[in-house]
């Protein structure tokens, strides 16, 4: 230890080793998901995805209800867009702060629509539409969390990349299949290595009183692909629903919970 360091108190010691640990923390769980990710190999789509357990036809729309239920997305994304663009937005680290999660609730409320539109007759090209907008949120939601608890700064840096590493990690699953080996593994990376790492920065850096909104929402996310793997269990459990309609409704809680920490603190002056 050094002459200077000698005299500073063993609290303040351990909170700059602490401070030094952190990024290493968030960047060796990225790496680690990586790793994982990509010791697969190469994932094609199965073509039993677009295999829905609920096809029925409700309000003449085909698998109607996991087509409506996607209404749950355009109305969170909706409300999302209305607390962080309005004039008197609440207290944030920056004003800047607001953009990120302006991309997530866009993605979310463009998700609606393109995953209604892929449920309506469930494709490749479709879904191609449905998980664009999704790569989209979770980038926003990344930049979002990294401005609030890391920097602002950095936020400004990566989020424009992340959401073109995002829409890219689709548009090389598709072109891949079209060309007869698709490959989802970018794919994967950007959805789960997305949500580890923001789990990564929770547990890292100290947030607000209101970050429980934050392990709320990825809890309900981890809920939702629940219910998707779930799906014909569910409704022949239940003869109501589908795993896969909860599935959204799961999902669409996911920014509900953002929207809700947001809307819960003070509008700036």
């Amino acid at each position: 230890m050094n002459e200077g360091a000698r005299g500073l108190p063993g609290s303040y010691l351990r909170s700059m080793t602490r401070d030094r640990l952190r990024p290493f923390l968030v960047f060796g769980v990225l790496i680690a998901v990586t790793l994982a990710v990509f010791s697969h190999a190469p994932i094609p789509q199965d073509p039993a995805y677009h295999r829905m357990a609920d096809t029925r036809t409700v309000l003449g729309l085909p698998n109607g209800l996991n087509v409506l239920s996607n209404l749950a997305f355009a109305l969170v994304g909706a409300w999302g867009l209305a607390v962080v663009l309005r004039t008197r937005v609440p207290r944030l680290v920056d004003p800047w702060e607001r953009w990120p999660y302006a991309v997530l609730f866009a993605g979310t409320v463009l998700t609606a629509g393109g995953s209604a539109y892929y449920h309506l007759s469930p494709t490749d090209a479709r879904l191609l539409w449905d998980r664009l907008p999704m790569t989209v949120a979770f980038m926003g939601l990344v930049a979002a969390v990294v401005a609030e608890r890391v920097s602002v700064t950095a936020s400004r840096v990566v989020l424009g990349p992340l959401v073109v590493a995002g829409a890219a990690s689709v548009a090389y699953w598709y072109l891949g299949e079209v060309a007869g080996g698709g490959d989802l593994r970018p794919y994967v990376l950007v959805q789960f290595g997305s949500l580890a790492v923001v789990a990564a920065i929770a547990i890292a850096y100290p947030g607000r009183r209101t970050g429980g909104y934050l392990m709320a929402g990825l809890v309900a996310y981890a809920a939702a692909k629940g219910f998707e793997a779930a799906d014909g269990a569910i409704l022949e459990a239940c003869r109501v629903v589908s795993g896969h309609t909860l599935k959204h409704l799961a999902a669409a809680a996911a920014p509900a919970c953002l929207v809700a920490m947001l809307a819960s603190r003070p509008a700036e002056p």
